[in-house]
């Protein structure tokens, strides 16, 4: 299904010394990506509770398609190309996304 919302998962190690580098090119990509890349949902990164250089960073879209096209951009390499400079290994996975939990709501 084309129009089924997707997740883009990236597993990847980043060396401590780098860890500050790679942050900083997270957040160049994560700022220009929510302010107008279409089918862009949400993001986040996330750092392993028990291996300081194992990272996760995943990605929500309104469809795979929409990452899809993108990825496929020379935008998005350029835009990238710092964050990657930065791992030792990297990961990617996709998945269609088939159901959710309600969102929590604060009371």
């Amino acid at each position: 299904m084309s129009d089924q919302r997707a997740r883009v998962v990236f597993l990847v190690r980043v060396p401590v010394p780098r860890t500050e580098q790679f942050l900083a090119a997270y957040e160049e990509v994560r700022h220009l990506v929510a302010d107008g890349v279409p089918g862009h949902v949400v993001d986040q990164v996330c750092r392993s509770s028990t291996d300081p250089e194992q990272w996760l960073i995943t990605s929500e879209w309104a469809s795979l398609a929409d990452f899809e096209a993108w990825e496929r951009t020379p935008e998005h390499r350029d835009l990238v190309r710092p964050m990657r400079e930065c791992f030792t290994d990297a990961r990617s996975l996709r998945f269609h996304i088939h159901a959710q939990t309600p969102a929590f709501a604060a009371g």
